[in-house]
């Protein structure tokens, strides 16, 4: 069985045919079979792995294109006024809502399933995992939550403004906020979570932290990224170079990728501090970004989510107008958060959407973008992002 063992390597190895395996259903036939489950013949295997590739193909055309099935959900309610955050699985997508609740939507049918009350103020930020979701608000609270039944577990009390972002993983919780302070957390489960440290160096309000098990990175409407020692906390070094207040970034590895109200995307190198490319393209600030191996995904004040390709833009003998892949306009008021993966992006928006841009699924041309609305000037840097 050579086919099946060359498809069972890639699937182990590579996200990209394990979700396609698990997304087109193939994957019942690999490895050891369901009891019942009889196994297809070598010519099966044989043929499925031209479809896989020209499957591949076919996403990655999309992905350049800018090809995709659009799915909307609309979030308005009485009090809504923007969907501040969001993440997502195969089942569910969490949302933040300006409206001081998170609302649960299913995938599929893609109504709300789950509605949690308890903050009041905003919710600006969310990450959960298997057991629970946690969010920061504009009331100053952190607060954490069943993931199964909504119950409200937890509330911590300790930032003096709105937490603007958080970041949670193996026994560790990073917050920032408006008060311009970040905050190390000890989590020894749901209800046991301990302040371990104050971290401050910032200036302005602290919009955004991410983190690994060797450095700490927040980003400050003072215009600095600042790196920090995740073991002792103590400081490392500052990154400059955008002109005015940064609003997001992501952290992997070595790189640090952020955007910021300048209009600006850096791609920095956090080792040395050295800037590594700068993108520009957008015509407002630069909301929210996420990265992967081959794409950068950003989102903006504009209303337009941009994706650029990552490898030529860490080749610094890429022309610039070669880096932004596609624009995509469905949006009709400021992008505030997106996630993506290889097929899909789930974006959110001050126009009460979340959409989620499907690059597998592709069936034909997609909707006609409507004609942006007028928005105000790009902030001050120092402006509040959630006014």
């Amino acid at each position: 069985m050579l086919w099946k063992k060359l498809v069972e390597r890639k699937v182990r190895t590579d996200s990209l045919w394990r979700g396609l395996a698990e997304r087109r259903g193939w994957i019942q036939y690999l490895f050891k079979p369901k009891p019942g489950c009889q196994h297809p013949s070598h010519s099966f295997y044989r043929q499925l792995y031209p479809k896989i590739i020209q499957d591949i193909r076919s996403i990655e055309d999309n992905w350049r294109m800018g090809r995709h099935n659009l799915q909307r959900i609309n979030c308005r309610s009485e009090n809504s006024k923007g969907v501040y955050c969001l993440q997502y699985d195969d089942n569910k997508i969490v949302s933040g809502l300006r409206d001081n609740t998170i609302k649960i939507w299913d995938r599929k049918t893609l109504q709300c399933v789950k509605e949690l009350q308890g903050h009041t103020g905003s919710v600006l930020c969310l990450q959960y995992d298997e057991r629970a979701i946690i969010s920061g608000s504009s009331d100053s609270t952190v607060r954490v939550w069943d993931v199964a039944t909504g119950a409200m577990l937890n509330t911590l009390i300790h930032h003096c403004e709105a937490v603007l972002h958080l970041r949670f993983c193996s026994g560790m919780m990073v917050t920032c906020s408006k008060d311009r302070s970040i905050a190390v957390w000890d989590m020894t489960s749901t209800t046991e979570i301990n302040l371990r440290r104050v971290l401050v160096g910032h200036r302005a309000a602290v919009n955004v932290v991410d983190f690994d098990e060797k450095y700490i990175v927040s980003a400050s409407g003072d215009r600095t990224i600042k790196v920090w020692n995740t073991s002792s906390c103590e400081f490392v070094r500052t990154l400059n170079g955008h002109k005015r207040g940064i609003a997001c970034l992501q952290y992997r590895d070595r790189l640090v990728v952020s955007g910021s109200s300048d209009n600006t995307i850096r791609l920095w190198d956090i080792e040395c501090g050295q800037c590594i490319r700068v993108l520009e393209g957008h015509e407002e600030l630069v909301r929210c970004i996420r990265f992967d191996n081959k794409r950068i995904v950003s989102g903006a004040y504009d209303g337009k989510i941009k994706v650029w390709n990552l490898p030529a833009a860490l080749d610094v003998r890429t022309p610039h107008q070669d880096l932004c892949l596609q624009t995509l306009v469905e949006h009709t008021g400021r992008v505030f958060r997106l996630q993506f993966d290889e097929f899909q992006i789930v974006s959110s928006s001050h126009d009460d959407t979340i959409l989620v841009w499907d690059f597998l699924n592709y069936g034909g041309a997609s909707p006609a973008a409507p004609a942006p609305a007028p928005r105000p000037r790009t902030p001050d840097h120092d402006q509040d992002l959630y006014d």
